[in-house]
């Protein structure tokens, strides 16, 4: 979650920082295939389907210590694959290039969002373990308690055969 948390931000900040050099210039840094302009949201994307394949492939075995690397790495992937996904987040809600636009700040607040969301995870998951922890104890105080010796567990009665029904006769 840390690697994820880190790598999120990071990215973000980059990709950001690196859009607003562009944007300023007359020879804007862009990848262009084809005669189409390839966003970074594609890259994002790639990003989280590969490390989805790689959840899948880690879920399914290994070692513990390959596991362990493989884990870190996709980590790693994520952070960067959803950052560059959602620092385009208004081009895809829109199907519009609206980046620079009033609308493309639709982006800054997913990523926000988001943020917020992956920061409640790292931060978060200690606290309401520690909150589980005390409310545990608390109910544990607060519990009836037995004095003495518990109550003892009466014996199943014994099966009482009955006599069947007459008729009066």
């Amino acid at each position: 979650m840390f690697l994820a948390s880190i790598c999120f931000f990071f990215t973000f900040s980059v990709a950001r920082f690196a859009t607003h050099v562009a944007r300023g210039s007359e020879n804007a840094f862009q990848l262009v295939i084809g005669g189409v302009h390839v966003h970074h949201l594609v890259w994002g994307i790639l990003l989280l389907l590969i490390v989805g394949y790689m959840w899948l492939i880690q879920a399914d075995g290994g070692s513990k210590g390959s596991s362990y690397r493989v884990g870190r790495l996709t980590a790693v992937l994520y952070g960067v694959g959803a950052a560059l996904t959602l620092d385009e987040f208004a081009l895809w809600l829109r199907l519009d290039d609206v980046y620079w636009d009033r609308a493309g700040r639709a982006s800054i607040d997913a990523v926000v969002s988001f943020g917020a969301l992956v920061s409640a995870g790292l931060w978060g998951g200690p606290f309401l373990r520690a909150l589980t922890r005390q409310a545990a104890r608390l109910f544990r105080r607060h519990a009836p308690q037995w004095r003495g010796d518990p109550p003892a567990v009466l014996p199943a009665p014994e099966h009482i055969p009955v006599e069947p029904p007459t008729d009066g006769i």
